[in-house]
């Protein structure tokens, strides 16, 4: 009776361990997206020159578009930056100036040598820019830091041996730090890179086709892409037709009462010669 005891025992015991470790999820990995949501702003990295800097100061009241990878990565790390080196070689926009770009280990081994050695890698990709210390900033932390900011955009991951299964997709921020946009995949339209920092300019003055562009294009969450507001388009010209009959019509109306006001005069006249 004992004997059979101690195997259900085993049996017990060796099924709780194996159901407590089981290989994480698809779900453990990718983006909760937290849209609306303000990130920390006194996060602390390392730059890339080995300096302590605070999220806060890195944004500066800027647009940011924020990265999260790994400089080791042997997979879509490098894809999503060389994405990044592309559209911000395209765009009519100064990165460092007009927006901020931060890209961001999430490996807590990692450290400022290597994330100077890609700035330089990346900055030397560019074609169309002339490139300045700001233009893209690389950074690491430790684990603590890491955790903040993964959290504080949703960005989740696990590891793999040496290495991590994580998701592709880059972050844009308002001026205050609030996550406005993600942008998913490793390439990246320059219409959609700049409809997000449009967007997240929002409250400042911005160029007059930017803001027509606003007007006439929504992001559609489930495409991932901006894309022609057609119900927006169609809303705009029936009000424009509208304003354009009122106008029409005051108009009109003024010149009926200007005619039947000269033809009172004229009568006035008329009996007054008589």
């Amino acid at each position: 009776m004992k004997f059979y005891f101690y195997i259900l025992t085993f049996l017990f015991i060796a099924n709780f361990s194996f159901a407590n470790n089981d290989e994480p999820s698809p779900s453990d990995v990718g983006v909760d997206e937290k849209l609306g949501e303000m990130v920390p702003l006194n996060i602390t990295f390392n730059d890339e020159y080995g300096k302590a800097v605070n999220l806060g100061e890195l944004i500066n009241g800027k647009p940011t578009v924020v990265s999260l990878v790994y400089y080791r990565c042997p997979g879509i790390c490098s894809p999503i930056m060389s994405g990044m080196a592309d559209v911000i070689d395209k765009l009519d926009m100064e990165s460092g100036k007009d927006y901020n770009v931060i890209t961001i280990s999430f490996d807590p081994r990692e450290d400022y040598l290597m994330a100077s050695e890609k700035k330089k890698n990346y900055l030397a990709s560019f074609e169309n820019k002339t490139t300045n210390e700001n233009t893209w900033r690389f950074l690491t932390a430790d684990s603590s830091n890491i955790a903040k900011i993964c959290n504080a955009l949703g960005w989740k991951y696990i590891k793999q041996g040496d290495d991590f299964a994580h998701g592709a997709a880059i972050m844009v921020l308002s001026p205050e730090g609030k996550v406005v946009r993600y942008l998913y995949g490793v390439e990246y339209l320059p219409f959609d890179f700049k409809m997000a920092l449009t967007e997240a300019s929002e409250g400042r003055t911005g160029a007059t086709i930017s803001k027509l562009m606003k007007l006439c294009f929504s992001y559609d969450p489930e495409g991932r892409k901006y894309v022609l507001d057609f119900t927006r388009i169609s809303g705009g010209i029936v009000l424009l037709f509208m304003s354009v009959f009122v106008l029409y019509l005051v108009v009109k109306r003024k010149k009926s009462v200007s005619k039947n006001n000269n033809s009172e005069i004229k009568i006035d006249s008329d009996d007054k010669k008589v």
